[in-house]
Formats: structure tokens, C-alpha cells, sequence
């Protein structure tokens, strides 16, 4: 049909109602002209319009009525504002007049007072960047700031904020050297600003202007902070020391929180931004003043503080526990109870049943015809000796820490050992280290039968499993140093190689300078027979020891090894481990290995050169999430190198080490591997799954298992087992039943091929580590503080890995018993004041981030209430659900002690 032949329809009515008068909105409301003005705005309107006509006439007589007028408008206006009040909006066609009428006025009480109004209305109607209402409010009065109205305030902190930072500026681009900015007129509006916000619930805001204007001291001297909103304070000050740019600045926040805490008694917090800050002097003056100013179950609670972390500052507190001579603390402080808390858990659990490798594996599940055509004609499985090696971690992960298994402490350890072959027997000796660990006395009666054997691999196994079984623990006797020093020159290089390894785990961040005496001559060569192999491990051992401790002599002992070794000895794989020795020297203490970064480059002539200073340089900046860094380690990660990548291989794995602890690092870190998958070559993707893993190490987050799944079945075999590995490391401790279930389908998938599968038996082994009740994280006291000690475990493992081959699944395989130093029980138990187990209710939620948030914000969400013991997750936390007991340890987790609640009549007592 043509358009000219179309029918026209007439329109149908519609039954709808007819449309509603649309609703004026607030703003519309607000722009009405005068003429629509309710009679109360217009009365109000006209009374300013008045006020400012009288301040024009040049009567003095009227000038001061007319201004207090326009003050007290403002100041009823301001004191609940929602929107923009309504004199300010009357006076804002008079703005520039008022400013002609101040600039006419003679120095009076007047023109102060019509300053003070002109700065409020400078805070709406000035121009950007003008600080019109700072510099208003400079010639009126600066004691009435708080009149103003809380949004007035703000305003004014940020223009003082800018023109502190102008005058900085200026001053510094000035010639005199030296000079110092005039800012004593800003201090004084500072002064009165900030205790108004403390007082206010703006904690956040008093700490941010304190920052800017670089006066955050004062805090700790502020009128506003006290017992009930010290906690808030503090939290914003431990949350902005993580976005410090500069070391300076980073440590004044943590010295502010510390300094707050003392002032409120908090002697438990402050020791933890102690260890936080490592500064051994304030962590070993807060233990002295705590012999008198804290009672006995605070001192104790301190104690199991610096026993579960390790650090100078910690071992320097510890030096002091055990000086002032009270028993009890210098055992909290020695880890010596660790052992009888977890086996008081496990039977709490019911989890004291040893479990076996085949509990693990859990072989009728993942049954097919590849595993099956594999038996032999009796049915058994064929019993090789790499299963049986692989079946030794298994067993020595698994019941780590439980005094008891099914291979080494019954009837049939003996013949355990005996069916394994060279390395193995060490490996199996050094199983029932670690199956004792923590149980100095009942490790030691147990090993003793190794020492005498003359097998040399099982005596080795001996010498290992004695620093296994005293790892993190203190015990009087010191019985690893008494053993193992005279072994440190055996003849048996197998023997002196466990010994060395023996020695750093058990006295990992000690920075006993007895071990430097007896391990630097291994380092130099002189003990032994000089192989690089042992000098690597020597190094490995001091940096294990000395880690975090910058300490000049060992990183010379080392610097100067290298530089004496030939070609030959630095190409050796094993070589890398002298380079981390030398960057544990360092971990944390950013641009203090400057110095250490540039004799590197003058002394040693190899292409190991780049790969020690990316090492060096991603340990002086572990956990930092330094921007700079990470960048830096992304350029080298750009070339495109298909060999002699290592340094490339270290670059990736350092960007993991600097951004990890902190989710937002984790997060960008996370899709910068993704584009390193994509595009990078070879030689770095075989690190990404590692980096991935020490990103998330016993946190097993669907997302990177998922990631770890895809990359468990690459076609390159360095790929598939650093995945594998990874998974393991993800998982560690937590029982996670999909990382499981994927294992148990990839030992299948890996049946024939020995390497892939003994990666696979490991990580299976790590999932169920310590039967679910240990983890692998660094970090502890609600994430808050890095363990060196477990640090230095996870690197020696992941640095062995990047050549897995050579390493871990070679003659050094032994390295994976490096993640004792690792291992801590991730349960959360209550004790009374006598250090006896106490049944408390609490609740374990998500842990929310309640940081800068107004009034008291739940702190974990999706809680369930449970009765200690409990486990904790790596994002989990605690809080208490009854009022029966109180906590000593504001942190909820490891042992906390807990007092029995005071009654409403000793309360009253007290009171």
C-alpha cells in the first residue's frame, strides 16, 4: 500500500489517570525566585539584605549589631547542615561587597568579626585554589573556630594543608639553605582544629591534617584522645603506615601508635607495633617497663607474642624475658608449650589418630585402568623408590608437630628408613624430626638411635631432624648447637650439608653471632672440602639465621665467597642459594641495602650479578607494595629472553614478595601475570604459578585455585609441577576438599610420569598438613606482622623450584623440609592466668575493614559462635561472645589469655 493510500485511525483514548504534578525537588525548591519565597525565608532574606546595607553605610555605631547579626545567622545555619544553608545562599550577591567593606575597615574587634563571617562564606563562594577562607580567618579570630560549624573546619583544614605545602615549597626554592618555613600562624588554627575532631568522631580527619602539616607528634600529646577512642585513632595510624612512601614518614606513624598505645596501657599492642617497626630498643625498654607497670598475665601474654614471631627486635625482647629470670615468661617467650597446645587441640578435635599416606592419597577414589595395570600380579601397587621418598613428606606434612605416625615412631620406623635409597634415607630419618617437632625432650630420645648409625645418609637424616624437632623453640639445654656443631666438619659431606640445614632451621632469626663463627668458615671453604654446594648452604643457613638483621660481617663473608668462586661454581644451579642468603640479610629494610647493592655490582664479574641485586632488592622491599619496585621488576619481566633468564625468573617472583600481604598490591599484581601468561616467554612463565602461590600461601581463594587448575596441565613440564606445587602451597594446612579432589585427578593423569606425580604426592601432603590444623602464612596478629622466620622457609622452597629439576626433585629434594620454619598452628585457644586450658564462647566471621568507618562497626560478618578451641582461616577472625572472660591480647589468636570478668561489686570496688 502506496503512503498516499494509507487510512488514517483516529487516536484511542487511554484509559490511564491523567497524569500527577510533578514534585519539586530540594534544589528546584531552593533556586525559587524571591518573589516564591515562604514568609519565613523572606523575613530572614531581608534581614540579611539589611545587616549588609548597614555595613555599607559607614556608620560605626551600626557596624557591630549588623555583624553579629550575620554571625549568629550563620553560626544556627551551620550547626546542622545537610545542604547548603540558606543565609549563605541570601549573602552570596553580597560576597564581594562584604569583602570591599572589609578592605575599607580600619583594625578593629569589627573587622576581625567580619573577617571570621567572610571566611565561612569564602568556604562556598571563593575560587578554587584561592585559600580565600584560610586567609580570612588568619585576620579575624583564631581562637573561635569551633562556632563555625564541623563543615567549616574541614574546609579550613584542607586550605591549611595547601598552604603549608605552598610555604614548604617556597622555601625550598628559595637560595638561603637551611631556612624554614613560617608556619606558627597555621599551628595555632592546627592546635585548636584537631582536638575538636578527636572529640567529634572525626579521628581520621585530625590524624590526615596532622599528617599533612608533618606535626603528627602531637597526637600524642592531644587533648582529644582518650581511653575511648584511642583504638580508632590507632587503627587509621597502623592502616596509613602501609601507604608511606617515605621510611621516615613510616616510621613516625608506627611510633605515634606505639607512643598512644603506652599512654593507654596497652603494653600488648604496643609491643606488636614494636616488632612491627623491628626496633629492638623499643621492644626491649617496653619489656623493662613492663616488669613494673604490667601485671603477670600481660607480661605473659607479651611473651607468647615474641615467641610466635621472629625478628632482632623479638629476639632482643626474649634476651631480656630470660635475663629478668621469671620461669614462666622465658618459657611463653621459648615456644616450649607449643607442642602440648596442639595436641590439647587435636584431642579436643578428635584428631590425635595418626594419619597414613595412603589416608591422603585416598587411591579408591581416583581408580582407573592406568593405576590399576600398574599393579603387579599380587595386586600391589609397584613399591618404587621414588613413591616411598614422596610417601615420607607426605607422612612428615601430615602429622608435623603430632609426636606420632604410622611409618617412623612405631614398630616399624626402622624398616621405613631401609626402604628408601641414598637421599631417601635422609629424607626418612629427617621425617621424625618433624613429626616431633616442638617436643624438644621426646625428639631428642627418639633421634638418638640415628646418630649412631653407620650409614652416613641416615646420620644425616639425624643431624636434619634435630634442628627439625627444635624449630622456633628455645629450650635451655640447646641441645641442635650442642649436637650439630662438631658435625658441621664430618667427613661425610652429606652429613655436613644436613647439619648446616639443621642449624638454620632450628635457629632461623635468632641472630646468634656463635652460628656466624661456626658457619663462616664453611661459607669461606674452609671446613669441608670446599664444594660450592655447601658454601651455598652455609649462606643460605646465615642469611636464615641473621634474616632481617642487615648484619655488615656475613654479608662480606658472603660477598667476598662469591667473588673467589670460579665460573665453573657460580653456573652450578646451586649458586642462587648464596644469593638469597645474602638478600634474607636484607628483607624488610628497603634502601638499607643500597650499600650492599652497589659493592655487589664493584666485587663479583658474572651474569649472577643481575640475578643476587633483583634478589637483594625484592627482599629489601618484601610486603612493602612499593609502587617503584614493582614497576622496576615489570621492566626487566619486558625483554624477551628465551635463555640465561634466572634474573627475569627472580624479577617475577619478586613482584609477588613486594605486593604480597596487601590485597589491593595482590590484586594488580594478580593481572600482571595474567599479561606475563600471555605474552612473556618461556623462562617466565614457568614463575608465575611459584609467584602466584607465595601471593597466596594457605589461602586457597577459588579464583587462584582455579588459575593454579589450568596451568597444572601445561605442556611444559616446569609449568604442570610449579602449578602443582603451587596448589600445594595455596592450600597448605587447610584441608581444602576441591585443591583435593583436583590432586587426587592429576595423580591419575600423571601416573606414568615419576616427577609430575611426586610433585603431586607432595602438594597433597600440604594440603593436609598438620591435619588442617597448621598453616604456611608469614603473616599473624590479625595480618599485621610478617614472620621472618616463615619467610625465609617459603624463599628457600621457591628459589629451589625455579630450577625444580636440579633441585627439589634431585639431591637437595631435602629443601622442602626448609617449611618448618613456616609451620604454626592456625587455632585460636584460650588460657586462664595459670596457663590452664579454658572453654570460652566466640564468634569466627569474615574479618570486615572498619577502618575510618563512624560508630562501632561489626568487625566480622557471617559469623558462627563456637567454643575455643577453634581454627582460623587466613581471612577469618575472633571475638569474644560472652562477658564472663576478658581477653589480655586485643587480637584474638595463637594462645590469649583471659581473666575472669569482674563482678558487679568488685566493679563498683574499683570504681
Amino acid at each position: 500500500m502506496s503512503k498516499e493510500d494509507e487510512v488514517p485511525v483516529d487516536p484511542v483514548p487511554s484509559g490511564d489517570p491523567p497524569a500527577a504534578p510533578e514534585k519539586k525537588d530540594k534544589v528546584a525548591e531552593d533556586a525559587l525566585p524571591p518573589a516564591e519565597l515562604s514568609e519565613e525565608d523572606q523575613a530572614l532574606k531581608e534581614r540579611l539584605d539589611v545587616a549588609v546595607q548597614r555595613l555599607q553605610e559607614g556608620n560605626d555605631a551600626l557596624y557591630q549589631q549588623a555583624l553579629m547579626l550575620l554571625a549568629d545567622e550563620i553560626k544556627t545555619a551551620t550547626s546542622s547542615m545537610t545542604s547548603v544553608p540558606k543565609p549563605l545562599k541570601y549573602l552570596a550577591p553580597h560576597f564581594q561587597s562584604l569583602k570591599e567593606v572589609y578592605a575599607d575597615l580600619p583594625p578593629s574587634p569589627n573587622r576581625a568579626l567580619l573577617a571570621d563571617v567572610l571566611s565561612v562564606l569564602a568556604m562556598t563562594f571563593s575560587a578554587d585554589g584561592s585559600r580565600e577562607s584560610l586567609t580570612f580567618k588568619l585576620q579575624g579570630n583564631r581562637g573561635s573556630l569551633t562556632e563555625w560549624g564541623h563543615e567549616f573546619l574541614r574546609s579550613l583544614a584542607g586550605e591549611i594543608a595547601e598552604e603549608y605545602n605552598a610555604r614548604v615549597v617556597e622555601v625550598s626554592t628559595a637560595a638561603a639553605a637551611g631556612a624554614t618555613p613560617e608556619v606558627s600562624d597555621l599551628m595555632e588554627l592546627v592546635d585548636v582544629i584537631v582536638p575538636h575532631h578527636l572529640r567529634h568522631n572525626a579521628e581520621a580527619e585530625a590524624v590526615d591534617l596532622l599528617m599533612e602539616v608533618q606535626q603528627l607528634p602531637k597526637l600524642r600529646n592531644a587533648a582529644g584522645v582518650d581511653e575511648k577512642n584511642y583504638a580508632r585513632v590507632c587503627l587509621y595510624l597502623l592502616r596509613c603506615a602501609d601507604f608511606m612512601p617515605d621510611p621516615d614518614d613510616h616510621t613516625e606513624v608506627l611510633e605515634t601508635a606505639h607512643a598512644l598505645f603506652m599512654e593507654q596501657g596497652q603494653h600488648v599492642d604496643a609491643l606488636r607495633v614494636a616488632l612491627r617497626l623491628d626496633d629492638s630498643e623499643l621492644a626491649t625498654a617496653l619489656v623493662r617497663a613492663s616488669n613494673e607497670a604490667v601485671d603477670a598475665s600481660e607480661r605473659a601474654q607479651m611473651a607468647i607474642l615474641v615467641g610466635r614471631h621472629a625478628g632482632s627486635a623479638a629476639a632482643a625482647a626474649v634476651e631480656v624475658m630470660e635475663a629478668d629470670g621469671d620461669e614462666k615468661v622465658t618459657e611463653l617467650a621459648a615456644n616450649v608449650s607449643r607442642a602440648e597446645h596442639l595436641k590439647y587441640v587435636a584431642r579436643e578435635l578428635d584428631l590425635t589418630e595418626p594419619k597414613t599416606p595412603e589416608d591422603i592419597y585416598k587411591r579408591h577414589l581416583a581408580d582407573t585402568g592406568a593405576r590399576l595395570r600398574r599393579a603387579n600380579a599380587d595386586g600391589a601397587a609397584v613399591d618404587s623408590a621414588r613413591e616411598n621418598l614422596a610417601s615420607t613428606y607426605v607422612n612428615a606434612f601430615v602429622n608435623a608437630g603430632f609426636g606420632t605416625d604410622r611409618l617412623m615412631t612405631g614398630e616399624q620406623g626402622n624398616t621405613w628408613v631401609y626402604k628408601q635409597k641414598t637421599e631417601g634415607m635422609l629424607a626418612a630419618a629427617a621425617s621424625l624430626g618433624m613429626v616431633l617437632m616442638w617436643d624438644v625432650d621426646e625428639g631428642l630420645n627418639s633421634i638418638d638411635k640415628f646418630f649412631s648409625n653407620s650409614d652416613d645418609h641416615i646420620r644425616a637424616g639425624a643431624c636434619l631432624a634435630t634442628g627439625l624437632n627444635s624449630c622456633g623453640v628455645r629450650h635451655e639445654s640447646d641441645p641442635a648447637y650442642a649436637l650439630l656443631t662438631d658435625v658441621v666438619s664430618d667427613r661425610s659431606s652429606q652429613v655436613r650439608r644436613a647439619a648446616i640445614m639443621g642449624l638454620a632451621v632450628a635457629y632461623a632469626g635468632t641472630a646468634r653471632e656463635d652460628l656466624h663463627e661456626l658457619l663462616g668458615p664453611v661459607v669461606d671453604g674452609e671446613v669441608g672440602d670446599g664444594d660450592v654446594t655447601e658454601a651455598a648452604l652455609a649462606s643460605l643457613a646465615l642469611g636464615q639465621v641473621f634474616v632481617g638483621t642487615c648484619n655488615g660481617e656475613v654479608g662480606a663473608r658472603i660477598l667476598e665467597r662469591m667473588a673467589q668462586c670460579s665460573d665453573a661454581d657460580l653456573d652450578n644451579t646451586v649458586a642462587r642459594f648464596m644469593c638469597l642468603g645474602l638478600g634474607l640479610l636484607f628483607l624488610g629494610k628497603n634502601e638499607k641495602v643500597d650499600a650492599m647493592l652497589e659493592a655487589l655490582g664493584t666485587i663479583v664479574e658474572h651474569r649472577i650479578v643481575e640475578y643476587a641485586k633483583l634478589t637483594l632488592e625484592t627482599c629489601a622491599y618484601a610486603g612493602t607494595g612499593n609502587v617503584l619496585k614493582v614497576q622496576r621488576m615489570l621492566h626487566v619481566c619486558a625483554e624477551h629472553l628465551t635463555e640465561n633468564a634466572d634474573h627475569q625468573a627472580i624479577a617475577v617472583l619478586g613482584i609477588a614478595l613486594i605486593s604480597v600481604g596487601e590485597d589491593i598490591s595482590k590484586e594488580m599484581t594478580m593481572r600482571a601475570f595474567e599479561h606475563i601468561l600471555h605474552y612473556g616467554e618461556l623462562p617466565i612463565k614457568r614463575v608465575v604459578p611459584l609467584a602466584v602461590a607465595l601471593l597466596h600461601v594457605s589461602t586457597p581463594d577459588y579464583a587462584v585455585v582455579d588459575q593454579l587448575s589450568r596451568l597444572t596441565h601445561d605442556a611444559d613440564a616446569d609449568v604442570a609441577m610449579g602449578a602443582i606445587l603451587g596448589l600445594g602451597l595455596v592450600s597448605a594446612g587447610t584441608n581444602n576438599s576441591r585443591v583435593a579432589g583436583l590432586l587426587r585427578s592429576l595423580s591419575d593423569f600423571y601416573a606414568k610420569e615419576a616427577s609430575h606425580l611426586f610433585v603431586v604426592r607432595v602438594a597433597q601432603g600440604l594440603n593436609a598438613m598438620g591435619k588442617g590444623l597448621l598453616t604456611l602464612s608469614p603473616f599473624h596478629s590479625d595480618r599485621f606482622l610478617l614472620d621472618a622466620r616463615a619467610m625465609t622457609g617459603l624463599l628457600a622452597v621457591l628459589h629451589g623450584a625455579l630450577d625444580i629439576q636440579h633441585l627439589l626433585l634431585d639431591r637437595l629434594h631435602y629443601l622442602l623440609f626448609s617449611l618448618a620454619t613456616a609451620m604454626s598452628p592456625r587455632y585460636l585457644v584460650m588460657v586462664d592466668e595459670d596457663m590452664q586450658h579454658v572453654e570460652v564462647s566466640v564468634r569466627v566471621g569474615q574479618a570486615v575493614e572498619t577502618v575510618g568507618q563512624a560508630g562501632r562497626p561489626k568487625t566480622i560478618s557471617g559469623f558462627q559462635e563456637h567454643t575455643t578451641p577453634v581454627l582460623l582461616g587466613a581471612k577469618d577472625r575472633a571475638e569474644m561472645a560472652t562477658e564472663q572472660f576478658v581477653p589480655v591480647s586485643n587480637v584474638l589468636e595463637g594462645v590469649v589469655i583471659v581473666r575472669a570478668a569482674p563482678t558487679d561489686g568488685a566493679a563498683e570496688m574499683e570504681t
